[in-house]
């Protein structure tokens, strides 16, 4: 695709690409974000460097992108802006994130996206990895396709029951009270994008449980055999954080894995997730 109003750099051909030429703490024009979100479709994660990402413009740019969910029912929050999410480790709060997930796909409605800052970087290491979910599902040999087309998985948020980070999981009431809000999810194991028409596999080894209307043991073997696909290099991109760095990605054909070699040191992102639509 042509771009005439930015510059986009691709990291490699299966996945990821990098902006040039778009400050974001500035209003970015219709125009401007037209292309930017093609950029997205195209690579599925785009990186922005050197950005001065104040709360109200981290709000305004992913708004862009469609209505915001509601505030996360675990994460910390800035106070003034609830929507933004806080991500912060240092030596009493390990990171929790170094496994394979898609975001929140406990929820019914899944988000399209979402928009990680980079507030305070530690001097080495953190790098995030994202795999390619269309290019995931093209790996996934024809017969077990044939299996797998109209079956369904459930999702579910319980896996932070053993979360120490966080005081709504630790708190075992408070904790009942979010499972009763977001009961398990049933959502295809292969969905359509719903821009691009093309299938990607949605199950991830975090909050995926198992396969509807299939013995576990049998489940159990389907579900690694895929997640073993979402390991294989071919398949992702890695990013190494800078102070000030954006990523914006699909979370409807993606998965990531925040590398947890920087800890003790310190690390704060601040993370938006944008609404999305029912997988089919």
């Amino acid at each position: 695709m042509k771009y005439d109003l930015i510059h986009v750099t691709p990291l490699n051909p299966v996945i990821g690409a990098e902006i040039h030429g778009v400050d974001l703490s500035k209003p970015v024009g219709a125009a401007t974000f037209k292309e930017i979100e093609a950029a997205l479709h195209q690579h599925l994660v785009i990186f922005f460097r050197d950005q001065d990402l104040g709360p109200d413009a981290h709000m305004a740019f992913a708004a862009q992108f469609g209505e915001l969910e509601p505030p996360h029912p675990l994460f910390p929050k800035i106070e003034s802006h609830p929507q933004i999410s806080v991500l912060e480790n240092d030596e009493a709060r390990k990171p929790e994130t170094n496994y394979w997930h898609t975001d929140v796909t406990w929820r019914e409605t899944p988000p399209m996206g979402s928009v990680l800052y980079g507030a305070d970087i530690p001097e080495s290491g953190g790098d995030t990895l994202w795999a390619n979910m269309y290019a995931a599902y093209d790996l996934v040999p024809d017969d077990l396709k044939a299996k797998l087309e109209g079956m369904r998985a459930i999702h579910s948020i319980e896996v932070f029951d053993v979360s120490d980070n966080y005081d709504n999981a630790k708190d075992k009431d408070a904790f009942a009270e979010i499972l009763k809000k977001f009961p398990p999810a049933s959502h295809p194991i292969v969905r359509t994008h719903p821009v691009t028409g093309r299938k990607a596999l949605f199950v991830n080894a975090t909050f995926t449980q198992y396969i509807e209307d299939m013995e576990q043991s049998e489940s159990d073997a389907v579900l690694q055999s895929l997640y073993d696909i979402v390991k294989l290099p071919e398949v992702q991109v890695r990013f190494n954080w800078t102070k000030g760095a954006v990523a914006v990605w699909d979370n409807r054909a993606t998965q990531h894995y925040a590398v947890a070699d920087y800890w003790p040191q310190y690390r704060r992102m601040h993370r938006i997730t944008v609404n999305g639509d029912k997988p089919v």
